[in-house]
């Protein structure tokens, strides 16, 4: 028998299987059940249940406690043993009322009820004790139902130290103990992000989703009044027949439930961590998201979003039939009347002014294999490389960097590598709310495992807060910054010379590009003092493995490339790529922006990063694609930025827009909304009327995610397979088959009748996919790419070389830039922006059914409280905020976030936005608009307050409550509790 297998004694049964396993799950894996309630096996041993107990060692122990190993003997059902088990399960039942029929739970993931089931309970020993509490409703997305809570603690290990935000806890020493939120007994209001962990791991009905309630059973959304009553006659059934007809009443109900549920594996549509779960449904009615361990990014975590913002599927505001304009206004078409139009209009304008006339813009929403039919049509239809996608706007500048230094497009490794790291840097990235489930992770690591982290933002975020070393920068230096740092580790012996020396190029070259940037000589630009500076240095150069983190903080400036390099540098210099735990880590913002450019929506790359300049390869995709080479364009295209601006003075004459709010989301939108005006042709496909669908000729229904099949990548480069939930509503089509008959139209008939034939030829040509097929993508599994023949796949880069020619990475020299836009006396302002955890760029789909609403309705602006002294402006005040292209009026914030002349405001709200006040300076680089550098002046108005413009509702006016853990023994601690089997006279507290 190998060392990670033993054979384990089971009420005399032997088992085997593996070694050092939590003994419940062993026992489940032998279809073995041991009865148990707390535990669960993504969180650590509670020991809250008191239903475990077996005999091991001549003794008494919570079976929860106990891992396998080889001749390990155990009983359950030894009399003691079984005493001890029914008296955990009756306290538990003292302080829950079980009437499972009647209840939504009882779906087959009620473990308390399932539990009961299991161990045949004759009749429960203590008579159920009605709590005074009521039920809180009032978080927007779950109650809360103290009078059903068994105090099991599961929530709150969960919210402690797996999510960690630190928000739940339990006060043992109560009078009738129960679940806090901050230490109160409301969830509006509390720390609470309505992350939905909480509800996940509740093993009865006391955290349920709002959409579970009432109607998740066929007798659920029985009227109160009514059910009341019921619920007492069968109460006073059961002390004269027993509970075991009831129970097998409600083991009928939870089967005839069970045959009516359709759970389905899905990705999730949101931010770029690739979350994936279970989406419960009956018919078209989303019942819950439902998180499992097998998920390869999340496990069973989940987000606000994630697990609660789907009411945008069932919108009555979605799409479901072509749009025609006509004579100024929208009527509903045909799909083959929109379909030949649109091939006609476009057919013709391609003939008329060339293909380079027409752009293309793909969605970084939509699926891999929608992005490469995109690009596809583009030039192999029209023989134009104007195709890109919302990467323009955040992502690009990272990848130019990463391209430049070690050559591959994505982040070096995996969530599971940044646990492993010793140092986490962030940079300009507010990770707890715009990647919250990679935060939790980190936050875990610094709580648990000693992790270390270092944050450089200009404002005072969640992680910041967090921070082992917080570091508030002048916005638009972090070059600077970054550069000091190289130069700091060279100086002082922190490079890794022999990693130089073997795998990286122009060291020397580099070395001397650093000669400026001493710490002293770049301390003013920054704002940082020497002494931070040098902290911060020594931290880096110490950690063993380091990660470096960024985002929109740094990519979205005019120079964010070269910021990025910088970045990049310094993890080359000190040996921080190719190992366990390192590595750079752009943050991708959009659910596949990152698959949107693996997959070729650029305008300079196939899909696989393959160029559009090098012969060789456009002549394998012409050959793949059945044309000769000269059919392909071999120049690089515009990209988004630039074709604003070539249909602003007039050259592109017509484009194609799937799944992307341009209107809203481009810089300077004034002038987008010009150069839409003025296009001959314009198609949007989408699953709102947005925006940019407003300025369309034609606008086609697409669907979401989970009306269709395909894959997304995340921003791990891990690719993952999604199904459809439900069926496409109305007349919508999924994206891949609107553009399939779009391009039989335009004479390319390719007749795909499944996503899993367009990844196959994707797969087929671009040599990072080649390995990449639907087989080894099935149910939870994925791959990572540069993805090998025979389906081996690449979770960490660089551990076998550079993706250059000879192996070695570069350390790439930059000239560090001050920002194009600064503050003057006139315009004294910086106006920083990004995204808030409970929105999603314009709120197409956050902004439907009003929930994800009602934690912060209004745009509002943070001040910092020294600024608001000096200007004398108070809380809910309206200011009007102006820079060299706009002006828009918002109520203040002031909160302590923000430090002197940095301002922050959301980019979700509002019309035209925040990107009213953008301008077009952008990188030179890559194109990216400098959306974070905006020289604003504010001037106070006379407009009455507004009361709350972040409601008291809102999680940001909460105060945490760490934990290490479920404080379990302060329950032991407390007078009256007995181990049992013993009784206790007070079963409602333990």
């Amino acid at each position: 028998m190998s060392q990670t297998s033993c054979t384990v004694i089971y009420n005399g049964d032997h088992l085997s299987g593996e070694a050092d396993q939590p003994l419940i799950d062993f026992l489940q894996a032998q279809g073995k059940i041991l009865p148990h309630v707390c535990y669960h096996p993504s969180l650590a041993p509670l020991q809250s249940c008191d239903v475990c107990w077996v005999e091991h060692q001549g003794e008494l122990v919570r079976g929860c406690t106990l891992r396998t190993y080889d001749g390990m003997d155990i009983s359950s059902h030894q009399p003691e043993a079984k005493a001890a088990q029914e008296e955990g399960m009756d306290r538990l039942l003292a302080r829950h009322e079980l009437y499972c029929t009647l209840c939504e739970h009882n779906t087959g993931d009620c473990t308390l009820h399932n539990t009961v089931a299991d161990m045949h309970i004759p009749i429960q020993y203590y008579p159920y004790q009605r709590k005074p509490y009521q039920k809180d409703e009032s978080n927007p997305f779950y109650t809360y139902d103290p009078d059903q809570c068994i105090l099991c603690g599961r929530c709150v290990e969960a919210c402690q130290n797996v999510e960690v935000n630190e928000t739940l806890s339990i006060d043992y020493s109560a009078e009738h103990p129960r679940v806090l939120w901050d230490g109160g007994t409301e969830i509006a209001g509390s720390s609470c992000v309505s992350c939905g962990h909480c509800v996940t791991v509740c093993p009865c009905n006391a955290l349920m989703e709002k959409t579970m309630q009432p109607n998740a059973g066929p007798f659920t959304a029985m009227p109160e009044d009514l059910k009341r009553p019921m619920i007492d006659l069968v109460k006073s059934l059961e002390n004269t027949i027993g509970a075991p007809p009831i129970t097998g009443v409600s083991l009928m109900d939870m089967a005839m439930r069970q045959k009516e549920i359709k759970k389905t594996k899905t990705v999730c549509t949101y931010c770029g961590v690739g979350c994936s779960f279970e989406m419960w449904t009956r018919d078209r009615h989303i019942l819950k998201v439902q998180p499992v361990a097998d998920a390869p990014a999340n496990g069973i975590s989940t987000c606000l979003k994630g697990k609660f913002g789907w009411d945008f599927v069932n919108s009555d505001r979605r799409l479901t039939t072509p749009l025609i304009r006509e004579n100024g206004h929208f009527r509903p078409a045909s799909w083959d009347e929109a379909l030949d139009l649109i091939a006609q209009r476009l057919t013709t304008i391609a003939a008329q002014h060339g293909g380079d006339s027409i752009g293309f813009i793909g969605s970084s929403k939509g699926s891999n294999e929608e992005a490469y039919l995109t690009q596809k049509i583009a030039r192999l239809i029209f023989g134009t490389n104007n195709v890109d996608n919302s990467s323009r706007y955040c992502q690009n500048p990272a990848t130019e960097g990463l391209f430049r230094t070690v050559g591959y497009g994505g982040d070096a490794g995996t969530i599971e590598d940044l646990q492993k790291a010793d140092l986490i840097v962030i940079v300009g990235s507010n990770l707890a709310e715009n990647h919250p489930v990679i935060a939790s992770r980190i936050k875990a690591a610094q709580k648990h495992s000693g992790q270390k982290l270092l944050v450089v933002d200009p404002r005072k975020h969640e992680m910041a807060e967090r921070a082992d070393l917080y570091l508030r920068i002048e916005p638009g230096s972090d070059s600077l910054w970054a550069s000091a740092m190289s130069r700091y580790m060279f100086e002082h012996g922190y490079a890794d010379d022999a990693f130089l020396a073997e795998k990286v190029n122009q060291v020397e070259e580099f070395r001397a590009s650093l000669a400026e940037y001493t710490l002293r000589a770049v301390s003013k630009q920054t704002g940082l003092s020497v002494e931070e500076m040098t902290n911060a240095a020594e931290m880096i150069g110490q950690a063993e493995r380091v990660c470096i983190l960024w985002a929109m903080g740094i990519t979205q400036h005019s120079h964010g490339a070269d910021t990025s390099t910088a970045l990049s540098n310094l993890l080359l210099v000190t040996g921080n790529y190719g190992r366990p735990g390192t590595g750079g880590y752009p943050m991708r913002g959009h659910n596949n922006v990152q698959g949107a450019s693996d997959f070729g929506c650029l305008s300079n790359i196939y899909p696989g990063y393959e160029k559009v300049t090098d012969a060789a390869v456009r002549e394998k995709w012409a050959h793949a694609w059945g044309v000769a080479p000269e059919k392909l364009s071999d120049r690089v295209g515009s990209d988004n930025y630039m074709m604003i601006q070539h249909a602003h003075e007039g050259s592109l004459k017509a484009m194609y827009i799937i799944g992307e709010e341009t209107a809203f989301s481009d810089a300077d939108s004034t002038k987008v909304h010009e150069a839409f005006s003025s296009l001959e042709f314009m198609v949007v496909q989408d699953i709102f009327m947005s925006r940019t669908a407003a300025f369309a000729d034609v606008v086609l229904p697409g669907c979401p995610s989970v009306e269709k099949e395909g894959t997304y990548v995340n921003t791990e480069r891990r690719i993952q397979r999604f199904y459809e939930v439900m069926p496409p509503l109305g007349d919508s089509m999924p994206d891949w088959r609107i553009l399939t008959d779009l391009a039989a139209r335009l004479g390319h008939p390719w007749n795909y009748t499944h996503p899993g034939e367009i990844m196959a030829e994707a797969a087929q040509i671009a040599e990072i996919f080649t390995g990449v097929d639907y087989q080894h993508l099935s149910g939870w599994q994925s791959q990572l790419w540069p993805v090998k023949p025979d389906g081996s796949d690449t979770p960490l880069l660089y551990t076998d070389g550079f993706k250059f020619p000879d192996g070695k990475a570069v350390l790439y020299p930059i000239r560090c830039q001050p920002p194009q836009e600064a503050p003057d006396e006139e315009y004294d302002l910086w106006l920083d922006n990004g995204r808030m955890l409970e929105h999603f760029q314009s709120t197409n789909q956050t902004g439907r059914g009003g929930r994800m609403y009602s934690l912060s309705p209004n745009g509002f602006i943070e001040i910092s409280p020294q600024l608001a002294r000096e200007r004398q402006i108070r809380q809910g005040d309206w200011v009007s905020i102006e820079s060299r292209r706009g002006a828009m009026e918002v109520p203040v914030v002031i909160t302590e976030r923000v430090a002197g002349n940095v301002l922050f405001m959301p980019i979700h709200h509002g019309k035209p936005g925040v990107n009213g006040l953008t301008g077009e300076h952008h990188d030179p680089d890559v194109d990216t608009p400098a959306y974070k550098e905006i020289a604003v002046k504010m001037v106070k108005l006379a407009h009455p307050p507004l009361a709350e413009p972040l409601p008291r509702q809102n999680f940001r006016h909460g105060s945490r409550t760490p934990l290490a853990g479920l404080p379990i023994e302060i329950k032991w601690q407390q007078e009256g509790y007995t181990l049992p089997p013993e009784h206790t006279q007070h079963p409602e507290k333990f």
